[in-house]
């Protein structure tokens, strides 16, 4: 039987960090599924199939019968139930992170017992890295190439530049 791990969030845009997990999570698990949140009531820089064909891009060169990209709307856990996971992945970067996560986690062991909630440390080198500062750095036309794959520090780039007003 394969031990399927869902690894959800926003990756508006998807970090090094965040490659970082998915990495590590395959030597944990037979199967990973990338779940990209559609319901966030977070205002996202980039739409859902931007963000998942930027994921698809990244993460090309994997072995695809273990990593699937794939979006959910709703609670995590029924998404989990749905796809015959039971484990959900989520990263933790310091410890204002854990206060958070780990209420989420209570909630869904209520909500869905048999689905568990395993917290990985973010690396030391990309423990900092996180998608809110890196758009805002991009968003002043700053390469950030060492927090994000290329791929997404051209997209970040571009889709500021474009959003940019003329001067006058």
């Amino acid at each position: 039987m394969d031990r399927i791990a869902i690894y959800p969030g926003s990756f508006d845009p998807i970090t090094n960090g965040h490659v970082d997990l998915v990495k590590r999570s395959l030597d944990l698990y037979d199967k990973l599924i990338v779940a990209v949140a559609t319901n966030s009531r977070k205002n996202t820089l980039f739409s859902v199939e931007e963000r998942v064909a930027l994921m698809k891009k990244v993460f090309h060169e994997m072995d695809p019968s273990r990593i699937e990209i794939d979006t959910f709307s709703g609670l995590t856990v029924d998404y989990a139930r749905q796809r015959g996971a039971k484990l959900i992945i989520r990263g933790l970067r310091a410890v204002t992170d854990f206060d958070y996560e780990y209420a989420i986690s209570l909630m869904n062991s209520k909500l869905a017992p048999e689905v568990e909630t395993i917290f990985l440390m973010a690396s030391n080198e990309h423990s900092f890295i996180s998608s809110t500062i890196v758009k805002e750095v991009a968003r002043h036309g700053r390469a950030v190439s060492n927090q994000v794959p290329e791929v997404v520090n051209e997209a970040l780039l571009r889709k500021f530049h474009e959003n940019q007003e003329p001067n006058n």
